[in-house]
């Protein structure tokens, strides 16, 4: 077996038929005659690849490769007859002869004969032919080691694998496993052939990720190819914030304007309720979150306190203060197990969720604490630590690093994947930074008032792919995040528009806080909600709660 004499009888050799060939090459042309023509067939030369015959409109696309992609799709999907009668139809096949015979031999584990094949395909980087062969080998000694002949792997290792030079420190672990052959067994079952012939299988999409893709077709490359010019759909639609799961390979993929939330659909009114006897805030909101679960709602006062809300009742679950200080910010822990909030005494103060207090960090190197965030993995916390800088903090590493810029920070947000951070400036304008690594400046968002108030934007919609602000002129900016461009401004509010919360869990769905000392829901234009009550404009008013 592969230049080391085997005593094995023949007929105890591990032999696959036709129709195991076809399922264990996962789409490979290893296929029975077809109408008596396949002879033939797999005799006859690829066509030229530069060939002038192609097909659509726009002249680009080559035909011999259009229809061996296809082919190969037809295999992949289990239409084997399908894709032979489309190869002898067409007259291009999906790989040359001698591609075809070299796959056999992969499968049949004719390991010696499979290394002269593939010299005879015509590969003229040397180094990919000698990591094919290299793979190969590697193949034949586990299966030597399979067979309990370790003598005749040490041989194909010696004087086959290490020549190559390929890998020198693979060279040295095959060399251990002579020792424990046990550990090493990509079969992990030597005595079932089923098994010896699907790790033969995993061989082959090996070489073929290996192998250029004009000699052996890569697997699952038109779906990569329909998956692509879907994907560059999504990117380019203005207003995608609908599931992926709905676009259609039918027609163009294009949202509406109709998919980002316009319609305010509920306005809490903070204040005393009667029903349930309630406070609400006494000042005008300056901060609100949403729960990773979409279940509760953190809204804090300016300098005030923090209050949390059942999404479903409207009850106010808790309160939340310090005496003698006031709050001017909240967020929630990624788990949703604890709340933080940024004080006007440069603290930092953490809650678990009935209030008690689990640490209070004093800011000696930061300004009044009006932004905070912590990041998804718990790990570093973000906060202003002076006007025109911003401290991102490892609290296990204790490593600081920092984003400076040119103009006094009012405000940040992270994005749901803690890479990106939205930087609001005293001029106006909304930075979006990459903090991964070093931190770099990616865009920038203009067009939303700010003369005299804190503003907070936001990331929000499906995969983050808008940017959310508030406005001094009562109006709620949304852009689209790739492209910078002002999409939507939302008028309803009757004072400034100091925070907005886009849903985490419901891409339709954005809460604005103002100095109305509302909070107002929007939604899309045509959602119905179960629990709205018949008004002239369609919107629900709430002292407090549903």
């Amino acid at each position: 077996m592969g230049g080391v004499e085997d005593d094995e009888p023949a007929s105890k050799r591990m032999k696959l038929s036709s129709e195991e060939l076809r399922r264990l090459s996962n789409g490979s042309t290893i296929k029975e005659p077809v109408a008596g023509s396949s002879r033939d067939l797999m005799a006859r030369p690829l066509q030229s690849e530069g060939g002038e015959e192609v097909v659509g409109s726009k002249g680009v696309i080559k035909k011999v490769e259009f229809v061996r992609i296809i082919a190969k799709a037809l295999y992949s999907l289990g239409y084997i007859k399908s894709g032979a009668h489309l190869e002898e139809e067409s007259g291009i096949p999906l790989h040359s002869s001698v591609v075809n015979v070299f796959m056999r031999q992969i499968l049949e584990g004719n390991w010696d004969e499979s290394v002269v094949t593939l010299r005879n395909i015509g590969l003229t980087d040397e180094r990919t032919v000698k990591s094919a062969s290299f793979l190969i080998l590697e193949q034949k000694f586990f299966e030597l080691l399979d067979e309990e002949k370790a003598m005749d792997a040490l041989n194909t290792l010696r004087t086959e694998i290490a020549p190559l030079g390929v890998n020198d420190s693979r060279v040295r672990e095959l060399s251990s496993y002579i020792v424990s052959p046990s550990y090493c067994s990509p079969t992990r079952s030597p005595k079932q052939d089923t098994v010896r012939a699907r790790s033969r299988s995993k061989l082959l999409e090996e070489l073929q990720k290996l192998l250029p893709a004009t000699v052996m077709v890569p697997e699952g490359r038109l779906e990569h190819l329909v998956e692509q010019a879907l994907v560059l759909q999504r990117d380019a639609c203005m207003f995608h914030n609908s599931l992926d799961k709905e676009m259609s390979l039918y027609s163009d993929h294009q949202c509406g304007r109709d998919q980002i939330p316009s319609q305010a659909l509920q306005v809490y009114e903070t204040g005393v309720s009667l029903k349930h006897k309630l406070s609400g805030h006494q000042k005008p909101l300056s901060s609100v979150s949403w729960s990773p679960d979409d279940r509760q709602l953190l809204t804090c006062g300016a300098e005030e306190v923090v209050r949390r809300w059942d999404v479903s009742s409207g009850e106010c679950l808790h309160v939340y203060e310090k005496t003698g200080l006031g709050m001017v910010s909240c967020g929630w822990s990624p788990d949703g197990k604890w709340i933080f909030s940024g004080l006007n005494d440069k603290s930092i103060c953490m809650w678990e969720l009935d209030g008690k207090e689990l640490e209070c960090w004093k800011g000696q190197r930061t300004l009044k604490i009006s932004d905070l965030e912590i990041t998804g993995d718990g790990k570093q916390i973000i906060s202003i630590c002076r006007e025109t800088a911003i401290l991102l903090l490892d609290r296990e590493a204790k490593v600081e690093r920092f984003i400076e810029v040119d103009q006094p920070i009012t405000s940040f947000s992270l994005s749901r994947d803690s890479r990106f951070l939205l930087i609001n400036l005293l001029n106006q304008e909304i930075h979006l930074w990459n903090i991964e690594g070093d931190p770099k400046l990616v865009s920038k968002y203009r067009g939303h008032k700010r003369t005299r108030f804190i503003i907070r934007s936001c990331f929000g919609g499906l995969e983050q792919a808008f940017i959310a602000s508030g406005s001094e002129d009562s109006l709620v900016y949304i852009w689209h995040r790739g492209t910078g461009e002002l999409i939507e401004t939302l008028p309803g509010h009757s004072g400034a528009v100091n925070c907005v919360s886009w849903n985490p869990a419901n891409p339709h769905m954005l809460a604005s806080a103002s100095d109305d000392r509302t909070i107002r829901i929007w939604g899309l234009n045509n959602l119905s909600t179960k629990r709205k009550e018949p008004c002239s404009n369609g919107i629900h008013y709430c002292n407090g709660v549903y």
